[in-house]
């Protein structure tokens, strides 16, 4: 591994977003100067391949990555701002699992990413997020 791709390396584990190549660059050149965008591309195309990077699409047009997650999470995506918020959720992986077999499957792996906004605080000073349906719904 050459120098560059250490740098590149440190960005990605230190990332707590999911950057995309461009900031990726960014971040690394402040560290190291002489790494190019083309670097960072090549670089990136080579450890998704390899298994090392995750790709990810999050609606933005801009191709987005994390290092391969040692523990499986989906993704809800604030559609108003960008944020990123990694989930776990053991009632969606069971459901899942169980769609795939009543479809005849046996499941080995899927993404899952929400879009949304965030509720607005209520008057009383709460977070929005209590005694809904969830949306989706009749009324």
């Amino acid at each position: 591994m050459t120098d560059q791709r250490r740098v590149i390396a440190r960005v990605l584990s230190e990332a707590a977003d999911h950057p995309d190549v461009e900031e990726l660059h960014q971040r690394s050149a402040a560290a190291d100067p002489r790494i190019s965008i083309a670097t960072v591309y090549r670089t990136v195309k080579l450890w998704e391949e390899a298994n090392i990077l995750e790709r990810h699409d999050f609606g933005d047009g801009r191709a987005r990555y994390e290092e391969m997650p040692e523990i499986h999470h989906d993704h809800l995506i604030d559609i108003k701002s960008g944020e990123v918020i990694e989930f776990s959720n053991e009632e969606i992986e069971r459901l899942q699992n169980e769609v795939a077999e009543r479809l005849g499957f046996r499941l080995v792996g899927h993404r899952l990413e929400l879009f949304g906004v965030r509720l607005q605080p209520s008057k009383d000073g709460g977070d929005g997020g209590g005694g809904g349906d969830g949306g989706g719904g009749s009324r």
